[in-house]
C-alpha cells in the first residue's frame, strides 16, 4: 500500500459512525410501510418499536461492519478469520449494540451454519439467485480504506468478492458491493458526491464487459448507472432488502440531498429495510462529509460510541503507519 490516499481520522470516523447512526435511527421502524411513514416520518434518534431496543441501538448491520473492520485494524482480510469474527458476534454477542443478537438475515445466519459445520469462507457464503439480499452490501465499507490505493480494478474486485463472498455467494451481491466501494473509493480521491457517481458510471460497466461478468447481471444495474439516478422518482425508489433495491435506494437519497442527516433521515422514511437502506446511504455520507457532519446528539446517544471511536482510530492508524 502506498498511502497516496491515507484517510483522515473525520473520513474513518465519519464511515463507522455514519453507518451505525444510519442503522440506529433505522431499527425502530424496520419493517414498516413507506404510507405508515409518511404519516409518522422518523426526525431523529428514537427507540423501542419494532424490535423494543432504547435509542441509539444499532444491529446486525453496524456488529458485521466492525467486525470487517476490527480485522482491517490488524491485517489484510483473510476470509476465514474473518468468517471467525462474524461467528464470535453471532454466537457470543461481540461487537453488539447490548452484547446480545436480536436481528440476523437469513442468508447470513445460513452462511454462518455452514462455517461452524467447516465449510471455508471462501463458499460458505449461500449462491442461489433469490439469496441476493443486502447482507454482504450492508458491511462492506470497511474495505474502501484497504482498497483505496490499489490501481488494479480487477484486483479490487476480486479482493471484494472474496469478502463478500463469506455469506453472499451470488456475483450480483458481489457486484452490488464493488458498485459501492468504488462510489466510496472516488470520494475518498476527494471527488463531489455528483462527480463520483458519474464517474462510477462510466466505469462499471467498462469493467463489466473487460471483467467477462454476465450481461444479464450488468442490467439489473442499469438504472442506477443511468447518469441519472438524482433524477428519479421516489414513487420508484424502494428501500427492500434485495441487495440491487437497496443500493439504488441509498445512492439515490445520498443525491437527493445535501447533508448527512437528510440523507440517512430520507433512506429510514422510504420504509421496509429501514435500518440497512440508512446504514449503506450513511456510511457513504459520512465518508464524505466527516464525522461531525453527524448530529452530535445522534453520536452521543449512540451504543458504545465510545469503542466505535477507538475502533476507527486503531483502523485509521492502521492506514497511516503501513507502507
Amino acid at each position: 500500500m502506498n498511502n497516496l490516499t491515507s484517510p483522515d481520522r473525520s473520513q474513518v470516523a465519519g464511515a463507522l459512525f455514519g453507518v451505525a447512526v444510519g442503522d440506529a435511527l433505522g431499527v425502530p421502524v424496520e419493517f414498516l410501510d413507506r404510507q405508515y411513514l409518511d404519516r409518522n416520518p422518523v426526525t431523529g434518534m428514537q427507540g423501542y418499536g419494532t424490535w423494543n431496543q432504547p435509542p441509539g441501538t444499532w444491529s446486525d448491520d453496524s456488529s458485521m461492519t466492525f467486525c470487517l473492520a476490527e480485522e482491517l485494524s490488524r491485517t489484510s482480510p483473510d476470509p476465514d478469520h474473518l468468517g471467525s469474527l462474524f461467528l464470535r458476534w453471532y454466537r457470543d454477542a461481540w461487537w453488539t449494540a447490548h452484547d446480545q443478537v436480536f436481528d440476523i438475515g437469513g442468508t447470513t445466519r445460513e452462511a454462518l451454519h455452514r462455517l461452524e459445520q467447516g465449510i471455508s469462507a471462501i463458499s460458505s457464503g449461500p449462491s442461489g439467485e433469490r439469496q441476493n439480499g443486502n447482507g454482504a452490501l450492508m458491511r462492506i465499507l470497511p474495505l474502501v480504506f484497504h482498497l483505496a490505493d490499489d490501481p488494479d480494478e480487477t484486483e479490487r474486485w476480486q479482493i471484494t468478492c472474496r469478502t463478500a463472498g463469506i455469506t453472499h455467494g451470488h456475483i450480483r451481491s458481489h457486484l452490488a458491493c464493488h458498485i459501492y466501494l468504488e462510489m466510496a473509493r472516488q470520494i475518498l480521491e476527494g471527488h463531489s458526491l455528483m462527480n463520483a457517481y458519474i464517474r462510477i458510471c462510466h466505469t462499471i460497466p467498462n469493467f463489466c464487459s473487460t471483467a467477462g461478468i454476465p450481461i444479464d447481471e450488468c442490467d439489473h444495474y442499469s438504472r442506477m448507472l443511468d447518469g441519472n439516478l438524482q433524477s428519479g422518482d421516489r414513487d420508484d425508489i424502494r428501500g427492500s432488502g434485495y441487495v440491487v433495491q437497496s443500493l439504488e435506494a441509498a445512492l439515490w437519497c445520498l443525491l437527493a440531498t445535501s447533508s448527512y442527516a437528510d440523507a440517512v433521515l430520507m433512506a429510514v422514511n422510504l420504509g421496509e429495510d429501514t435500518d440497512t437502506t440508512a446504514a449503506v446511504c450513511g456510511g457513504l455520507a459520512g465518508l464524505h462529509y466527516g464525522v461531525d457532519s453527524i448530529p452530535t446528539a445522534w453520536r452521543k446517544n449512540l451504543a458504545k460510541a465510545n469503542q466505535i471511536e477507538e475502533l476507527s482510530r486503531r483502523l485509521q492508524h492502521r492506514y497511516d503507519t503501513t507502507g
